[in-house]
C-alpha cells in the first residue's frame, strides 16, 4: 500500500529504511522482503538501508551514516520506512541537510502512530494497520472456539489447529511528507516548498517572491504554467487542505484549527468552507466521519 501510494505520485525511484535483523523482529524483515519483491516485480531499481539500533551513545554516528546514504540516492526518491520512528529519522536528517521534503525525498512510515506523526516539522504520511479488524476477528474466533468446546461432548477432540488469518492494512494517511508533485521548474519547486511549510503562518505572495528571488511577473507566469493557477491560489489551497486534514484526522476544536491554519478568524474559515464546499467546517467533519 505504501509503494502504490508513492508510485501513484509519479515517483520512479524507491528506497527502504529498515532495522537490523533480529529474531524478535521478523515483522521488520518481512516488510523489507515485501518491499524488495514488489519493487522488483514492478520493474524498478531500489535501495535498502538498515542502519543500527539507535541509542544515545551512537545516535550522532548513525544519523551521519543515514545522511550519507540519503545523499547518494537519486532525486526525487520515495522512501518507505519500516516504522514511523524510522520515518522520523529520515525527516530529521532531511531537515538538517536542507533536503526538500517531499520534492526531493518523499517519506512514508508504517503503523500511523498518533504521537510520532506530531514530532516532526513536516507532517508524516503513514500506513495504518487494520488493528481494529484484527481485534474483531480474533474475538470472533475465540468466541467460536469456546462455543464449540462448550457444546462438544468431548472437548479434547475439538481440533485446535486453525488456518492463518491475514488482516490487510486499513489505509494510507497522506500528509505533507508524501505530497509530491512532479515539477521541472526549479523556481516553482522552491516556491512550492516555501508555501507548503509556511502557508499556515499567514504568508503573502511577496514573501514567496522574496524567498525565491525573482520578479513577480516572471514567477506568476512560471507558476501558472506549472500549476495552472496563481501563487495566491496555491497558498489558499495549502491552508484549506491542512484544515480539511485536521478536521478529519484530529479532535481539535474548529476554532483551534482555524488558528493553526492561519485564518484571521473562525468566521473567515466558515466563509472559505461555504465558498469551496457549500458547507460549514462542522458539516465537513461530520460528513467525513
Amino acid at each position: 500500500m505504501a509503494f502504490q501510494h508513492l508510485k501513484g505520485k509519479g515517483l520512479q525511484n524507491f528506497a527502504f529504511y529498515g532495522i537490523p535483523d533480529a529474531p524478535c523482529r521478523r515483522w521488520a524483515s518481512e516488510r523489507e522482503k515485501a518491499f524488495k519483491n514488489i519493487v522488483a516485480r514492478e520493474g524498478y531499481a531500489s535501495a535498502v538501508f538498515r542502519g543500527n539500533e539507535t541509542s544515545s551513545g551512537n545516535w550522532q554516528y548513525d544519523m551521519n551514516r543515514l545522511a550519507d546514504w540519503l545523499q547518494r540516492l537519486p532525486t526525487p526518491t520515495g522512501i518507505i520506512a519500516v516504522t514511523d520512528s524510522r520515518a522520523r529519522h529520515l525527516l530529521q536528517v532531511c531537515s538538517h541537510l536542507n533536503i526538500m521534503v517531499p520534492d526531493k525525498v518523499a517519506v512514508i512510515g508504517i503503523d500511523n502512530e498518533e504521537v510520532t506523526r506530531y514530532l516532526t516539522r513536516v507532517s508524516m504520511s503513514s500506513v495504518a494497520q487494520g488493528s481494529k479488524e484484527m481485534g474483531y476477528r480474533a474475538a470472533k474466533m475465540l468466541h467460536n472456539i469456546l462455543d464449540t468446546q462448550a457444546n462438544s461432548e468431548n472437548a479434547a477432540l475439538v481440533p485446535t489447529a486453525r488456518p492463518r488469518v491475514m488482516i490487510p492494512p486499513s489505509m494510507v494517511y497522506e500528509r505533507q511528507s508524501t505530497d509530491y508533485q512532479a515539477l521541472n521548474d526549479p523556481y516553482v519547486l522552491q516556491a512550492m516548498h516555501f508555501i507548503r511549510h509556511n502557508a499556515c503562518k499567514g504568508i503573502k505572495v511577496d514573501q514567496v517572491l522574496s524567498y525565491v528571488g525573482i520578479s513577480r511577473s516572471n514567477m506568476e507566469v512560471r507558476f501558472k504554467e506549472a500549476r495552472g493557477h496563481s501563487i495566491h491560489q496555491e497558498i489558499h489551497n495549502s491552508k484549506l487542505k491542512r484544515a480539511c486534514n485536521l478536521l478529519t484526522s484530529t479532535s481539535l476544536s474548529i476554532n483551534d484549527i482555524a488558528e493553526v491554519c492561519g485564518y484571521p478568524s473562525l468566521q473567515y474559515m466558515y466563509t472559505v468552507f461555504k465558498k469551496n464546499f457549500e458547507m460549514t467546517p462542522k458539516d465537513f467533519r461530520e460528513k467525513s466521519a
